[in-house]
């Protein structure tokens, strides 16, 4: 059995961390800009936030995918 096998293919699962993570990231530069006023800044931040929780949705994604509870019938 491979690791992290389950319903979700793992292109599906890159394509969902990416949309998802393009929101957040653009709720993070908003709400970055906002409080500190400086748009260079706010980037940094967003950019950095945008690989650090990609990577970790991918993961949470993967590990969800391959676990069976909670999807009914066996």
């Amino acid at each position: 059995m491979a690791l992290f096998s389950g319903a979700e293919t793992h292109k599906r699962s890159v394509l969902k961390a990416v949309s998802w993570r393009i929101l957040g990231t653009l709720d993070t530069f908003v709400i970055s800009w906002l409080l500190t006023g400086k748009v260079a800044l706010a980037g940094s931040i967003a950019a950095l936030e945008f690989a650090t929780k990609i990577a970790w949705y991918y993961a949470h994604e993967r590990v969800w995918a391959s676990i069976a509870w909670g999807r009914g019938a066996h």
